[in-house]
Parts: C-alpha cells; sequence; structure tokens
C-alpha cells in the first residue's frame, strides 16, 4: 500500500533569509530615529522610498529635488533632529545639494543621501549613466560626506552621518550610496549583526569656566549692554533660560529676523525697533547663536568704535571671524547660559536711562508704524502695506501659526511688520538670502511640528517653488499660500530701455491669476483685491486646516527695486537708473 505524503515533514527553505543593501538602509535610519523623508525617486532609489514607507518611514514625495530638500532642513531646525532628503543621482543630487549646501551655511541637521552610478565607468569618465562623482561635487559645500560601497558600512555610515549632521555647528551631510550597494544582498542573519544602539549622539559641550568668568565680569560692569539673538539660539530652544536672563538682568534684547519670537517681538525689554541705537550706543553686545556677518555689518558699518563684543558660539572657528570678541565663550548654548547665569553678581552695573531711552524710542517708532499703515489701509489698488495691514491682526490673533516669509519688499516689509510672540514660529530665507525655499519650508514645517503654517510670498519669490504647492495639496497640509502679486521682480513697472517690446528684466505679470493654479490642485482659492476681503480669507483659510490659496492683487508701482550695486560705481548707477 502506498505511503501518504501528508504527514511528510516539510523541506527546509533553499536559501536562508537575505536583505538588500536598501533593506539594511532603511533600517539603519531607523535604529537613529529617523521616521521622515522628504524626496523624489526614479533609478535608483524608487524601491528604497517604497521599503522606507512600508516600514514606518513616512515619505513625502516632492515635484523637485530643491523644495523636498528645503523641507528636510526646515525639520531639522524645527525638531533638532537631521531632515532627511533622498534623491536620486546626477542633476537630481544637484538639485538637492542646492538645498543641503543651504543648510550647512545655515546651520540646519540635514541627511541628503542619494543613489549614484557604478564607481569603475564614473573613475574612468566611460560615460554611465548618469555617471557624475558626486562626492567630489558635494564635499566642498557640506559639513560632512560619506560614499557607501558595501551593505556591510551602511549602519556605519549612518551613525556617522547623523553625529556629524548635528553635533557641534549642525549642518548638512551628504552620504553617496553606490547602485551595486543598494541592490546587493546579504544573508538577514549576517545583517542582524550590524546594528546597533548608539550612544550620545550630540553630547553637551560645556565652556571653559575661566571664559564664562571672563564674560560675566564684562556684562556686570556695561553701562550699555544688550542681548542680540540669532537663529542658533532659536534652534538650540533655549528660550526659558533667556527668558530667565534678561528678567533678572534686566538687559534689553534685539532678535535676528528668524530668533523672532525668543522672546515676544513686542516685550518690554524688546529692543526690535532700536537696531542703530544699539549699533551706535551699546557698550557690550552679547551675541547668543548670532554670527557677524554681513546681516551685521560684519560688527562695522554703524557699530561703535568702543562696543566690546561676547560671543557664545558652539564653534572656535567663529570667533574674531571680522571683530574682535572681548569675551568668547564657546560651548553649547544651554550649557553657556547655565554657567553664565551661575556666574553673574547680583547686581549689574547698567546706566538706569538706558532701558527707559530704549522704551521711548520703540513707542515713538511704533507710533510712526502704526501710522504708515493707518495711511495705507485703503490704499487702492493695495500695496505692500494695505495688504500687511489687513495680515497683521489675523496672524496676531492666531500666534501658534507658523509663519513662512520670502521674497524682496514682501520679506522686509513683512519681518517689519508681523511681531512673533512664539519662537520657532518664523522661517524665511535665512543667511544666504535664497529665493525659492517658501514651498518646501511651508511642507517641512507642517509635517515636522503638524502646526499650521502661512506663507507670505513674493510673486517672484513664488515662482521659484510654485509647483509644489501641490505637495502640500496630495499630503493635504495645513498650510495658506499668500501670494502678493505686484507683476514683477521688486514691482512690475520696469522698464526695457531697448524699446524691443520685450518685457524689461524685472517685469512679470501684474494680471496673473496664481489662485487658477490653486484651483488645478484642489486647494480653496480666492482671488483678493481689498484689505477687507484679504482679512476674512485669511481667517477662513487658517481656521479650514486646509490647503489654501490666497491671490493677493497688489498694484504695478508696489514695492521698490533694490537689486542694483551702484554703489560701488555711483556713476554707472546714474546711467542705469530709469
Amino acid at each position: 500500500m502506498a505511503t501518504s505524503d501528508t504527514n511528510t515533514t516539510p523541506k527546509a527553505p533553499e536559501y536562508p533569509e537575505q536583505v538588500t543593501g536598501m533593506d539594511i538602509l532603511v533600517r539603519a535610519l531607523r535604529m537613529v530615529g529617523i521616521d521622515t523623508m522628504y524626496g523624489l525617486v526614479g533609478i535608483p532609489v524608487t524601491e528604497l522610498a517604497y521599503l522606507a514607507q512600508d516600514r514606518g518611514i513616512r515619505f513625502v514625495g516632492f515635484r523637485h529635488e530643491q523644495q523636498a530638500g528645503m523641507a528636510a532642513a526646515t525639520h531639522g531646525y524645527l525638531t533638532k533632529t537631521p531632515g532627511v532628503l533622498l534623491t536620486v543621482s546626477s542633476l537630481g543630487f544637484l538639485n538637492g545639494l542646492t538645498a543641503t549646501a543651504n543648510a550647512t551655511v545655515n546651520c540646519y541637521p540635514m541627511i541628503q543621501i542619494s543613489g549614484s552610478s557604478v564607481r569603475e565607468p564614473i573613475d574612468l569618465q566611460q560615460g554611465t549613466y548618469e555617471g557624475l562623482d558626486q562626492l567630489a561635487m558635494a564635499k566642498p559645500l557640506v559639513k560632512a560626506a560619506y560614499r557607501v560601497n558595501k551593505p556591510e558600512d551602511i549602519p556605519t555610515a549612518v551613525v556617522r552621518a547623523y553625529r556629524a549632521a548635528i553635533s557641534g555647528r549642525p549642518g548638512g551631510v551628504y552620504l553617496d550610496v553606490t547602485t551595486p550597494c543598494l541592490g546587493a544582498i546579504m544573508q538577514g542573519a549576517d545583517a542582524d549583526k550590524l546594528f546597533y544602539q548608539p550612544v550620545d549622539l550630540c553630547p553637551a559641550m560645556p565652556p571653559a569656566p575661566e571664559a564664562v568668568k571672563r564674560a560675566a565680569e564684562l556684562l556686570a560692569g556695561a553701562k550699555k549692554p544688550a542681548f542680540l539673538f540669532g537663529k542658533g539660539a532659536a534652534y538650540a530652544q533655549v528660550e526659558d533660560k533667556l527668558k530667565a536672563l534678561v528678567e533678572r538682568t534686566g538687559i534689553p534684547y534685539y532678535p535676528m529676523s528668524m530668533a523672532k519670537g525668543i522672546l515676544p517681538d513686542n516685550g518690554p525689554l524688546s529692543a526690535l525697533s532700536c537696531r542703530s541705537t544699539i549699533m551706535e550706543e551699546a557698550d557690550v553686545v552679547v551675541l547668543v547663536g548670532a554670527r557677524l556677518n554681513w546681516l551685521l555689518s560684519r560688527g562695522h558699518g554703524k557699530w561703535s568704535d568702543t562696543v566690546k563684543f561676547i560671543q557664545l558660539d558652539i564653534d572656535p572657528e567663529e570667533i574674531d571671524i571680522n571683530r574682535p570678541i572681548a569675551a568668547p565663550v564657546v560651548g553649547d548654548l544651554a550649557s553657556s547660559l547655565d554657567a553664565l547665569m551661575a556666574a553673574l553678581p547680583a547686581k549689574m552695573n547698567m546706566d538706569p536711562t538706558w532701558v527707559p531711552t530704549l522704551q521711548a524710542q520703540t513707542k515713538e517708532k511704533n507710533t510712526k508704524f502704526a501710522q504708515r499703515l493707518a495711511a495705507n489701509a485703503d490704499a487702492m489698488p493695495m500695496n505692500h502695506w494695505t495688504a500687511l495691514g489687513a495680515i497683521k491682526p489675523v496672524m496676531a490673533a492666531n500666534p501658534d501659526v507658523i509663519l513662512v516669509n520670502e521674497g524682496a519688499n514682501t520679506l522686509d516689509d513683512t519681518r517689519d511688520t508681523l511681531d512673533m510672540t512664539l519662537p520657532r514660529h518664523r522661517i524665511d530665507c535665512a543667511t544666504w538670502a535664497i529665493m525659492g525655499m517658501g514651498m518646501g519650508s511651508c511642507v517641512g514645517a507642517a509635517v515636522a511640528t503638524g502646526k499650521s503654517v502661512v506663507a507670505i510670498e513674493g510673486d517672484s519669490a513664488f515662482g521659484f517653488s510654485g509647483m509644489d504647492f501641490s505637495t502640500i495639496c496630495r499630503f493635504k497640509l495645513p498650510v495658506t499660500v499668500v501670494i502678493f502679486n505686484n507683476g514683477g521682480i521688486y514691482n512690475g513697472i520696469g522698464v526695457n530701455m531697448a524699446g524691443n517690446g520685450d518685457p524689461a528684466p524685472t517685469t512679470l505679470d501684474i494680471h496673473a491669476r496664481y489662485d487658477k493654479l490653486g484651483e488645478a490642485f484642489g486647494a480653496k482659492t480666492y482671488y483678493v483685491t481689498t484689505p477687507a476681503e484679504l482679512s476674512q480669507a485669511l481667517t477662513e483659510a487658517i481656521a479650514s486646516k486646509a490647503p489654501a490659496l490666497i491671490d493677493v492683487q497688489l498694484g504695478a508701482d508696489s514695492g521698490k527695486e533694490s537689486g542694483h550695486i551702484g554703489y560701488l560705481n555711483p556713476a554707472a548707477l546714474e546711467k542705469i537708473t530709469v
């Protein structure tokens, strides 16, 4: 009688469980706590994005790698953990590298991961598919750059990239992963041995006691001191320590653009309206996470010749780059502020007229500014001040909304008009003044925080990134984009001096209907021509917590041109001024 095979012991699988380099990369990212990835897929990283999404990493796909990178950089700035950008090779890598370089300059922790072609034909310049030496291109522009050729090295590479991105002065890191590495196969049991839990990825770096003592003595003896906050202080999330220090010392503070809201812009010790007075009269200025770069006239310009600087910074190479720093305090800001607070004497030596003088100037300048807004309240067609006058009370009523802001006049005028009361609620083009960060930063801010976002964009600035408004819509993010359309770069009244019928270099389209773009992607849209319409539209859009686009029609003559460098040659400027 034949024996039944129903009870036969099943055969062992012919091959043990296997994993690819892509599996290992996703697991390594999870190992260090990465839960979000921004990018744009294609050869050789499409499958990697699918795997990341399947295994708990949210993948936010964009239309352009630069915007995905801006989102990753914004994510890093707001969370103190690296935002991750995934790109394809060659031009996709280069598009993303713009954002990674910008993150490095602005000290945002970010990791760009790009697939790259097979090494040998690249090294021999034999014309392989997208055969660019990406590592060589990235190295001069980022904080650190690594190439991974073997799947066994992926976990180590990810940990090194993470440490480099967040430790010391944060920045952008490039991770080049070759196609053979992504596609390589390992036995699952062997891959398991590669993973570990990294320890103390961003250790504290306390300052030297003698440096703290020197700074405390200088500050305590100052007659007209001031704190100057930079976005490094906002990134470090030390607002509670700064609040305690300001309240204890009674010293006024001036925030740089992205530091607005660390302490309230309208607080009693805010000197936001007194920049010139601080530069001309302060005898001791404490730079807290701020750099004496072009944004502060590199320490020259209107600054007093006798002012002494105390600089709190984590990077010793930042000391003395433009002006001598009398009291450098090198260390992480949290440790440095704690140490400075402990070292200060109970009584300061500040001139009793210093703060009242700044407060009186603040009151006077704020009154004049309110008068400017009031004088333009009914201007038709609207100008920047008309529109901002309508926006100001709506934003004040929604203080937890994150503001993204870029443009020329739109950037400057919005910064001056809208007070911030919470830290890390203003994101703009920062140190490089780079246009084209708008939609990416909106996505990064909304995804990283879950908060509502309002972007106030010039029409020119919006053009750099406008297609990625579709990303806001696809992911149903609570983002309202407000576009100030004055028909041009600076304004829409440029004149073509050749008279050949072409638009002037600064002219765009005063009749453009940006709201139609919003309609194309299913957003709630508004076209507004009056302040009342703008106020109502913005109020509704924020309350909806859904994608919205508000096209604000300004006059073509709203805004002033600022693109000349004629101060280098006044005679040349006179010839081209029209």
